[in-house]
């Protein structure tokens, strides 16, 4: 009779679990409580990376548009340096915010960018109720771009830097890019949904496999209107032809180092892959800044070929009296840097 007992008893439980855990597991996906910026400001502070007042003190534009299915989202454009029509999105991670992607604008600021910042849907000031891991972030991109492309010019250069749910969301964007969408510099991204939410049931939480993964698969779908398969970067990769340069923490156990070796791996020419050693999840640049900054900046100048902001100044309005070079000053740079490789391609 005790066997009995027992063995209805374990029965219960298992079931219990069974029904808790895969819904505790969509909701944190789905709808976990994202960061204050004011939270975001002082994890910064705490890593030493930037600063509430540094930000404080740019020049700022607030930006709302409306997402392909009617959310307003928010984003900072932050116009470093007027005469140049280079711009860099900056896209956060799962429960964070627009502040965090602060962190690394003067590294694209050094290369003569400017600096768009955004909140993802249901994070920050943007509205949205649910997290689709890129399934619906990359149709935002894709309105930021063309946002991009409509105020700030048709021939803008444009960049995208991702972290974690923000590098995934740019690689999910990347299998059909705009045409000036040059670059995408991807941090700590996820290579697959399914094999990420594996690894967080397996080896983080050790459960099996089998009923959670497929339990949370159905409440995925029926909460959120997808299912995990509808998001694998790794299959854009296979056929991707934009640059992209993958930098990871060596020490990631929550998004595995392993995942950006394997799109590395998976994606053709151009690519490059970065990993900085002893740096735990989405705090590579907080652990080498100087590594980090270093690496970006020679992907992105072997992959543009534009000048640094060092070189932008020689070609401010503001400084000349020529005014040839103040109707049109970026143009007028270009052109010479065409005549430079034409005489370089003649000599060779």
């Amino acid at each position: 009779m005790i066997y009995i007992f027992l063995a209805s008893t374990l029965i219960i439980i298992f079931v219990l679990i069974a029904w808790i855990v895969p819904r505790y597991a969509v909701h944190q996906m789905t709808r976990k409580k994202p960061a204050t910026y004011d939270n975001c400001f002082e994890l910064l502070e705490q890593y030493r990376v930037f600063t509430k007042k540094e930000f404080d003190d740019c020049d700022k534009e607030e930006i709302f548009i409306r997402s392909h299915d009617g959310l307003k989202l928010h984003g900072t454009y932050i116009e470093k340096h007027p005469y140049s029509d280079r711009i860099i999105i900056i896209v956060h991670g799962y429960t964070s915010a627009l502040p965090w992607s602060a962190q690394f604008m003067n590294m694209f600021f050094k290369l003569g960018y400017n600096a768009l910042l955004i909140d993802q849907r249901r994070h920050g000031q943007s509205e949205g109720i649910r997290t689709t891991f890129g399934l619906k972030e990359k149709r935002d991109i894709e309105a930021w771009v063309e946002w991009i492309i409509g105020n700030k010019g048709k021939d803008c250069t444009i960049g995208l830097h991702g972290q974690s749910f923000g590098g995934g969301t740019v690689l999910e964007y990347a299998a059909n890019p705009h045409p000036r969408v040059k670059f995408i510099v991807a941090d700590c991204p996820y290579s697959d949904l399914t094999e990420l939410i594996r690894h967080q049931v397996t080896v983080l939480n050790r459960l099996p496999t089998w009923p959670f993964m497929k339990l949370i698969d159905i409440l995925l779908e029926s909460k959120a209107g997808f299912r995990l398969q509808d998001v694998s970067p790794i299959k854009v990769m296979r056929t991707c032809k934009l640059p992209i340069l993958f930098i990871h923490g060596a020490a990631d156990i929550f998004v595995p180092t392993k995942m950006s070796i394997d799109m590395y791996e998976a994606k053709p020419e151009p690519k490059e892959l970065l990993l900085i050693d002893q740096a735990t999840h989405a705090v590579a640049y907080c652990y080498d800044k100087e590594r980090y900054a270093d690496k970006v900046t020679q992907f992105v100048i072997q992959q543009t070929g534009l000048p640094t902001a060092r070189e932008m100044e020689e070609i401010d309005p503001s400084k000349h009296q020529d005014s040839a070079s103040v109707q049109q000053p970026y143009p007028a740079y270009q052109a010479q840097e065409e005549a430079a490789h034409a005489s370089i391609h003649r000599a060779t």
